[in-house]
């Protein structure tokens, strides 16, 4: 199994770490020749998590996507939803033909509101059968420094879905696989959503009894939506027998890709979406947060994707919506939260 991974931020560079670390050689497409010429001499990426060194004589580093795609066959694409149409441009439409994909992007396509998966069946004709997802929560700073994780590994094929999950199991990475490939991405989309809520609470000072609420509804709100999609399996302390390929109980709403992904990515200051957050509820406006992070907050965009495809769902998201109108609609974040308030249960 050849693996590549395109992409050179900060969570693709943590999932190169797992992999270099594991032994196992890797084909890498960075954007520029810049992060190729420094990772080859100074052994890390220059940009993003510069204490993670690498053993440069696995990796092929490569600028050119389509070298790096036709000489792998598990592709690991970890760059930010919204680069994503731009970094694939170069390839043709049999790129991926035979290949498997997996997808470590926690957004939505901005312009078309579409998950990975379906751009991928439209772009390049790759079969829901060939497209697996690596989730968290995992945050790539604490695999930077090997600190415990969990990454769930999603496809229909649980047994393939096992097979490239063994690539990245180590002393600092467990993994977990289950069949929900769809339901795990509006997870991380989702709980993106309302890291950015949680921050904005905070940078309105809100305390820690009033965030345990608003997590707790953001919840049921997120499993509300995977309902209405045709989610299954998210009742809390119901499971449906034993993961036949793992032997553990069969994964529910409660497992670490759902409810243990929202709770990190609101909780923890390595999140970047709580942070943009953060910076727009103590008064940033949403250009003057981009600017002092210069990183990619998902959640930004994937509010007014899910705002989109709420409208076809008809789910009840009063704090997704209200998050949505304060980036969006210029809802003033303390009146927004007024609002917010006053349904929670």
């Amino acid at each position: 199994m050849r693996l590549g991974i395109i992409g050179s931020g900060s969570w693709a560079t943590a999932l190169a770490k797992i992999v270099t670390d594991n032994r196992l050689p890797l084909n890498w497409w960075v954007r520029n020749e810049q992060i190729v010429q420094h990772l080859s001499q100074r052994k890390h990426n220059p940009h993003y998590l510069s204490s993670a060194t690498f053993d440069t004589s696995r990796i092929r580093l490569s600028t050119d996507i389509s070298t790096i795609v036709k000489d792998s066959d598990v592709l690991v694409v970890a760059v930010p939803s919204s680069f994503v149409e731009e970094t694939l441009a170069p390839l043709s439409p049999d790129a991926f033909k035979g290949k498997a994909v997996v997808s470590a992007v926690k957004g939505m396509l901005p312009v078309q509101n579409i998950l990975l998966n379906e751009w991928f069946a439209q772009k390049f004709s790759l079969p829901l059968g060939d497209y697996f997802t690596i989730m968290g929560p995992c945050h790539a700073e604490e695999v930077a420094n090997e600190k415990l994780s969990y990454l769930t590994f999603s496809g229909l094929d649980e047994s393939r879905a096992a097979s490239i999950a063994d690539n990245f199991r180590n002393y600092y990475i467990n993994t977990v696989v289950n069949e929900d490939v769809i339901g795990v991405q509006y997870a991380a989309v989702l709980k993106n959503i309302y890291a950015l809520g949680a921050g904005i609470a905070h940078g309105l000072e809100y305390g820690d009894n009033f965030q345990s609420v608003l997590i707790a509804n953001c919840a049921d709100e997120m499993a509300g939506f995977l309902r209405k999609v045709g989610i299954k399996h998210v009742e809390v302390g119901v499971h449906d027998g034993e993961n036949p390929i793992t032997h553990k109980k069969a994964a529910n709403y409660a497992a670490s890709v759902y409810m243990g992904d929202l709770l990190v990515t609101c909780y923890s200051l390595f999140s970047r979406n709580r942070t943009f957050g953060n910076m727009i509820g103590k008064g940033y406006s949403v250009m003057s947060a981009q600017l002092e992070m210069n990183m990619v907050a998902e959640g930004y965009n994937a509010s007014r994707c899910l705002h989109v495809v709420n409208r076809e769902v008809k789910a009840d998201m009063p704090i997704a919506e209200t998050v949505y109108r304060i980036l969006w609609q210029h809802l003033p974040p303390a009146k927004g939260f007024e609002l917010i308030e006053e349904t929670l249960i």
